[in-house]
């Protein structure tokens, strides 16, 4: 049976191919990591809207030319992980 990280890893090949990005790197650790800050800081539905609104961000600044995919992808994790931070320092966890 394969772990836990060799599924993820496959699942994450498997969406990339569908939404023809392969070979689009991913940092799967940052990104549950992302979803752990958010799902506890803020309120746990909010992991998966978080995660999806910073590769969002991220894929709109590459898109443009703003910044490098990695680096896109990069500052949108930073911004909305400290946004999950502030929202637990403001008081806004569940």
């Amino acid at each position: 049976m394969p772990s836990q990280q060799e599924q993820l890893e496959a699942w994450s090949g498997r969406l990339l191919k569908a939404l023809e990005l392969e070979g689009t790197p991913v940092d799967i650790s940052a990104v549950l990591d992302l979803a752990a800050a958010a799902a506890h800081n803020v309120v746990r539905p909010a992991a998966p809207l978080t995660t999806f609104i910073a590769g969002y961000a991220a894929g709109l600044a590459a898109g443009s030319g703003q910044a490098a995919d990695a680096a896109s992808m990069r500052s949108a994790m930073a911004v909305a992980a400290a946004e999950c931070r502030d929202a637990a320092d403001e008081g806004d966890a569940q």
